[in-house]
């Protein structure tokens, strides 16, 4: 039966019903909207609202069916509304009419709204969890890496020498800002809405930080109307889990450029690649290209998020049945990518002599060469322009500004002299830098 079948003279039509269900989405609730409903039953009971006798049973039936579903001994009804519904229902078949008691004081608004905020709250520290085991993939991988010359990019050009170490290091401050991102967005999303009842709170004496404490919120949100209509929340995971799929494609895309024959700088692992049905010479990055496409996935998602809210009354409307979908696939979503993206990070491996190679080509000590002559005296400007002339020699001539005669540096400006060689050593513009 329909928790809100009272006021209807007959049943809803099958299609309505399959439109209206969410049970194939917020099934997976199922243990937060237990913990939630022992929480409120407690509290009814504390308060004297419902009798202690009848609080035991509530409880003792939900915990009893927590642990049927965990074990398989229960299955859950795809047939349902919502999981709050089979629940109850499967409540009151367990322990009678005290199960009717259960919702007391209490609405599906502020029900659903606590049980997302319990879920995510876990997803967070699921996620920082990944994202803590990613950084230490990385710092491992930057130490072993650590002096490991490659040419640093500015639009793809080669532009100064850096090493790989530190070129990895950069992600890592990537993901830790990811980390401080979740954990900001769990801060916000940890105020409990159990007890806003429909929109307007409820008339009956509940103890709302009593709940709040038992399920682990800092708080309970101030406002009846926005408890029940907040999904601010949402979106904003939504829009941090956007910024690590767009740090993880990033670095993905960078991958893909590193494995092929024209950069060649890192191979991946055989477990971690895929091969052509026609071409027996390929070894396809298909990992990282799969993480890069789903970014656009997740972004989808928290585009569907503010699309569903932007012209939303308050307080709740059945659009807001939308959220589940849309957050639950972006959480599903980057932890997908980061549990195949991590082990194909720990076990990639670096072609330093290729790096060093490019890091040779492409004029990258041209800065340095430059400094040099500011060391000197001459005004950067000046120096700028003698280094670029100098470019030019080499290109013309088809060496490098290391093999470039000392003479050759002379006729462009009398300043060099063969220091000018230590300054321009790749080593040495890495140690400089204290890269």
């Amino acid at each position: 039966m329909k928790l809100w079948a009272g006021r209807f003279s007959k049943e809803a039509d099958k299609k309505t019903n399959d439109f209206n269900s969410s049970i194939a989405t917020d099934s997976r609730m199922f243990a937060e909207d237990i913990d939630g409903s022992i929480a409120h039953a407690e509290m009814l009971g504390a308060k004297n609202i419902i009798s202690a006798a009848d609080c035991k049973k509530i409880v003792t039936g939900l915990q009893a069916i927590k642990a049927e579903i965990i074990s398989g001994a229960l299955a859950i009804d795809a047939d349902a509304e919502d999981i709050h519904t089979f629940i109850e229902a499967t409540l009151t078949e367990h322990i009678g009419d005290a199960g009717k008691r259960l919702h007391t004081g209490r609405s599906r608004n502020d029900q659903v709204a606590v049980d997302i905020k319990l879920y995510l709250k876990k997803e967070c520290d699921a996620l920082s969890a990944q994202l803590e085991e990613l950084i230490t993939v990385l710092k491992n991988k930057a130490r072993t890496y650590a002096d490991t010359v490659m040419p640093g990019y500015t639009h793809l050009q080669r532009a100064q020498p850096i090493t790989f170490g530190y070129h990895l290091s950069a992600y890592v401050e990537m993901f830790s800002r990811d980390i401080d991102r979740l954990t900001d967005a769990k801060r916000r999303m940890n105020l409990s809405p159990l007890g806003r009842g429909a929109l307007a709170g409820t008339t009956y004496p509940i103890d709302r930080q009593m709940t709040a404490e038992a399920l682990g919120f800092e708080s309970f949100t101030k406002n009846t109307l926005d408890g029940v209509a907040d999904r601010d929340f949402c979106m904003e995971l939504a829009s941090t889990l956007s910024i690590v799929m767009v740090h993880l494609s990033r670095f993905c895309e960078e991958i893909i450029l590193w494995c092929s024959w024209e950069f060649k700088f890192v191979e991946l692992d055989d477990a971690f690649s895929t091969g052509s049905s026609i071409m027996p010479q390929k070894k396809n990055p298909d990992i990282a290209e799969l993480v890069r496409g789903k970014a656009g996935r997740v972004f989808g998602d928290l585009m569907g998020l503010l699309t569903v809210m932007k012209g939303l009354p308050l307080a709740y409307n059945k659009d807001m049945q939308e959220d589940k979908d849309a957050i639950f696939d972006a959480v599903d979503t980057v932890k997908l990518c980061l549990t195949a993206f991590i082990p194909m990070i720990d076990t990639m491996k670096a072609l330093p002599e290729n790096m060093r190679k490019a890091a040779a080509g492409g004029f990258i000590n041209a800065t340095d060469c430059a400094d040099y002559l500011v060391s000197k005296g001459l005004a950067f400007r000046d120096a700028y322009k003698a280094t670029g002339e100098l470019v030019a020699i080499c290109i013309e001539k088809g060496t490098t500004l290391e093999a470039l005669p000392l003479e050759e540096y002379k006729k462009v400006c009398d300043l060099f002299d063969k220091g000018v060689y230590d300054a321009i050593s790749l080593d040495n513009c890495v140690k400089r830098r204290g890269l």
